[in-house]
Order: C-alpha cells, then sequence, then structure tokens
C-alpha cells in the first residue's frame, strides 16, 4: 500500500521535509516513488508547496496521505472536510 509522507532532509536541529508517495512499510527516510512537495517548518508562516496535480493522481491510486499531509490538503482543498 502507497502512503502519502513526510520524508525528514536537512541538518542536525534545522530540519525540512519532502512530501513524498512510498510503501507504507519502508522506513521514514528510505526509498520513494516520487516527490509531490515540501515543507519547511522554520520559515514564517511556514512554506508548504504542493504538485496537486501529481496528489490528485496518487490520491486516485490509492495512496492514503498521513495525518499531518492530511491537514496540509485540506488547508489547500485538496481533500474534503
Amino acid at each position: 500500500m502507497l502512503a502519502i509522507r513526510l520524508a525528514r532532509m536537512g541538518k542536525k536541529k534545522k530540519p525540512f521535509y519532502r512530501i513524498v508517495v512510498a510503501e507504507k512499510r519502508r522506513a521514514r527516510d528510505s526509498a520513494f516513488v516520487e516527490v509531490v512537495g515540501s515543507y519547511n517548518p522554520f520559515k514564517q508562516p511556514a512554506d508548504i508547496q504542493l504538485k496537486a496535480e501529481r496528489i490528485q493522481y496518487w490520491l486516485g491510486k490509492g495512496a492514503q496521505p498521513s495525518e499531518t499531509v492530511r491537514s496540509f490538503l485540506r488547508r489547500y482543498k485538496l481533500l474534503p472536510g
């Protein structure tokens, strides 16, 4: 099963995250299928970039977003709720 989730990048104590489509059983930072966005919590306000077209494609294929990514998708009206 595929998941749309965060993968940690960056330096120690200064992380930024890629929003990736990955196999649900894989480790957080291991191989992924595709990068569909990014999230930088250190910018004010937090910088969230999403590739809406690709996210809709993967959701259509059955990928399940994590709770954090689900909140991003709701904020940008890519998911109902």
